[in-house]
């Protein structure tokens, strides 16, 4: 059998903190044979049609059984098989068989978090004791697997293991279920073997440290899965830093591991192993997923199985399961959000009230503050110096992914550098640059983030915005010897520190569907402490520091996992709606939230969603704008896609309306009008989750430069009457191109505000050509 040569694009997150991009030539010939919802109630079954499709495309069973990776039977129907071009050319063709796609690879995208949101511990009346910490409910984590021994993961204390489960833990390298698994982790199973095909050589666990089991290599699945339901772990800090008590959103959830990602080139997940890890999820029983991975731009539709994360999500989420996925990491840029979908949980990234303060202190004894993760010892003065540049671009020689260094002029000395481009890998770059030149320690100029990182071995990196490395580079030409005195990072906790959305963090409006507010919602996600591998270099007592909306995810994962111990009846649409309606768009302080980019702003609903989660305002939301399968299918309609594929994913004969829906009439909890000319009309549906006798009245924000009317505007609820439509009338006031302009509709009572985000863009003149 032949097998055709495909180039595989790969985009990497390191430790959802730094990006490069790689491109590989591999062997590939897995491809995915999706049939759309399952037609059989017996799994084994299924599995014989499976066969039976595939050899009569190969020729007999025995053949098709060697040609099979994966068997999707219990969430969806479908299979991941070894075929030619060819071959997966004639199953396309076949009755039933929904589309044949390429096998595709993703790549993977605390202290004080739990107390910013409101959920300390020690507080007798919010969500955390009223759920009881989330006692009996289960999350499965798609990640990179589990660091077993981690006291993040110990049951003491926990009851036993849900009946309901279903789940299994799997043996493989230095993973024995017998001692891994307890009734905290309640399942853990492993998925290579699309990943092996796509990769198109052995693993060599000894070279990549990587492990057949699921164990974790990397830790971001350890520092993922902690962070969603760690149990208590007292007097933790890093390295002195954040000390406190290390937890997860929901401290008695159980957890289940599913291993999709792998530790190659810095973390790779197969699009054949994620939906065969949702198919088992289900079948297992979880009520919460978390996915910390992504794809990258251009974004695959929404029934394209490449894709993955999105028909995986779609069928758990038809059986009630919430499915939690990070934003991505390629902010501050618009439209640049993942994981799109409507039925998704989007989350953003959020700093918090927290900062690793680093003073700086020249020789004139002028200090400045700078951030780092430096816990090394004070120093005394030392040289001080920036490596001047000649010729036609003197300051080349001082960038720091580019640093020139002497080492006579550096050896024993301080380097200051200015960086000229966003990512982290510039100050890993500069760091290892100074180091080996003999230099003792790193001063970063570069535009003001707060998400850090630490150097290796205690090697300071301390980083400043342009203007104090200016002033910095100012003193240093000005003196004949100049000198400075590095001082350890201290934690500062305050509400001074005020919270805004992450430099990193993906922006919408979404690229596929702009009508769909994306992210959803945001968390904190910059600086996070949690459990991580004993693998890690940067661990430290079994914990590491990390940023990115993977961090982000899994403390909504956490909150979602309290909502659904207190309202088990809730739908996994309701649970959004809940979270988004309550969220902050102010800080402690009252002041609006800002989001890092260039330059710092006043954040949007496309930076943060409804704003940062809420989780005590979630649990009693007042309103929720609910949604089915219905709903979501008048989305897929209103997509475009056609109705054999809509059937198909949702296991029901569709059929599109002759004239398309109007995508602003999905019910989702918020307004997002990308193109409005003159006048429109839409329609919301709420659900009364509160009082049965409630009242409610709009009060409208409106955009700038937009009229907003509702109609009615007075909801009147009562124990026969528990949704309500009403009809929002977006108008054009000017005659002009514009941006977005941003405002809210809230609906209030003496008890609630369920507030949504409007988002509307006014486009007199088409910028392209719709015949539709």
């Amino acid at each position: 059998m032949l097998n055709p040569i495909v180039t595989v694009f790969v985009l990497l997150v390191l430790n959802g903190e730094g990006m490069m991009r790689i491109t590989v030539e591999a062997k590939s010939n897995v491809h995915i044979v999706y049939l759309g919802e399952r037609q059989l109630d017996d799994p084994e079954l299924v599995t014989d049609s499976h066969h039976d499709l595939l050899a009569s495309v190969v020729g007999s069973k025995e053949v098709a059984a060697d040609l099979m990776v994966y068997s999707y039977r219990h969430g969806l129907s479908g299979f991941a098989a070894k075929i030619t071009e060819s071959q997966a050319q004639k199953l396309s063709e076949l009755p039933g068989v929904v589309r044949v796609i390429p096998n595709a690879l993703h790549r993977l995208q605390t202290t004080r978090s739990w107390d910013f949101l409101g959920l300390t511990s020690h507080y007798p009346t919010n969500i955390l004791q009223d759920s009881k910490m989330g006692d009996g409910v289960i999350i499965g984590v798609f990640d990179t697997g589990i660091w077993p021994e981690s006291k993040a993961f110990s049951d003491e204390g926990l009851g036993p293991i849900p009946s309901r489960w279903k789940g299994i833990c799997k043996s493989g390298d230095h993973f024995n279920p017998a001692s891994h698994c307890n009734r905290k982790i309640i399942g853990a199973r492993w998925f290579i073997d699309g990943f092996l095909a796509e990769y198109g050589q052995p693993l060599n666990t000894t070279e990549d440290q990587e492990y057949f089991s699921p164990r974790d290599a990397n830790g971001h699945g350890t520092h993922t899965s902690s962070t969603a339901c760690g149990s208590f772990v007292r007097n933790i800090s890093y390295r002195g830093l954040g000390r406190g008590t290390i937890r997860g959103g929901a401290p008695r959830a159980r957890l289940a591991i599913y291993k999709v990602c792998w530790n190659v080139l810095g973390g790779q997940c197969a699009s054949a192993d994620i939906l065969k890890a949702f198919d088992e999820a289900i079948h297992d029983g979880v009520d919460v997923l978390s996915l910390s991975i992504g794809y990258s731009l251009p974004l695959f539709s929404d029934v394209d199985e490449r894709d993955g994360i999105a028909t995986g999500s779609f069928h758990a989420v038809a059986r009630g399961i919430t499915v939690v996925c990070g934003a991505a990491n390629e902010g501050p840029s618009a439209q640049t959000v993942q994981n799109t979908a409507p039925w998704i949980l989007t989350v953003a990234a959020s700093t918090m009230d927290r900062a690793f303060p680093t003073p700086i202190t020249l020789g004139n004894n002028k200090t400045f503050l700078g951030q780092a993760i430096f816990t090394g010892k004070e120093n005394g003065f030392t040289g001080l110096t920036y490596p001047e540049g000649t010729g036609l671009d003197p300051t080349s020689a001082g960038t720091c992914q580019d640093l020139s260094l002497n080492s006579t002029l550096v050896t024993g000395k301080v380097v200051l550098c200015f960086a000229s481009v966003i990512r982290r890998a510039a100050i890993r770059v500069g760091a290892a640059t100074v180091k080996e030149a003999g230099g003792i320690g790193l001063i970063i100029a570069k535009y003001p983030s707060d998400a850090l990182i630490e150097c290796s071995d205690g090697f300071p990196c301390i980083e400043v915005d342009y203007e104090i490395g200016t002033r910095i580079l100012y003193y240093i030409r000005s003196a004949n010897s100049p000198t400075v005195k590095l001082r350890p990072s201290k934690t500062l906790v305050d509400k001074a520190v005020s919270a805004k959305v992450a430099f990193f963090s993906s922006r919408g409006p979404s690229s596929i569907a702009p009508e769909i507010l994306k992210p959803d919602i945001t968390a904190p996600g910059v600086n996070i402490l949690a459990a991580t591998s004993q693998l890690d270099q940067m661990m430290d007592a079994g914990c590491a520091i990390r940023s990115g909306t993977s961090m982000a995810a899994p403390h909504v994962s956490g909150i979602v996992a309290l909502l659904k111990a207190i309202h088990p009846d809730w739908s996994p649409a309701a649970i959004k709606s809940a979270l988004v309606t309550t969220a902050r768009t102010k800080d402690a302080s009252c002041f609006p939230l800002f989001a890092e980019g260039s330059p710092q702003k006043l954040a949007n609903p496309f930076d943060f969603g409804g704003g940062i989660v809420n989780p005590n305002g979630a649990a009693d939301p007042g309103l929720v704008y609910d949604m089915s399968t219905s709903d979501y299918v008048h989305y897929l309609c209103a997509m475009g896609y056609n109705n054999s594929d809509i059937s198909r994913l949702t296991g029901q004969s569709t059929v599109c309306p002759i004239e398309k829906p109007s995508m602003l009439d999905v019910n989702v909890p918020s307004i997002t009008i990308s193109n409005l000319r003159n006048s429109v009309t839409l329609t919301r549906t709420v659900t009364n989750v509160g009082a049965p006798i409630s009242i409610y009245r709009a009060v409208i924000e409106p955009p700038t430069g937009i009229t907003v009317k509702v109609r009615p505007d007075v909801l009147v609820f009562n124990s026969t009457t528990k949704k309500i439509s009403f009809n929002v009338v977006v108008s054009a006031a000017h005659q002009v191109n514009t941006g977005y302009f941003f405002g809210s509709l809230t609906w209030t009572n003496e008890q609630h505000a369920v507030r949504i985000p409007l988002s509307v863009k006014t486009e007199i003149l088409e910028f392209y050509s719709d015949d539709n």
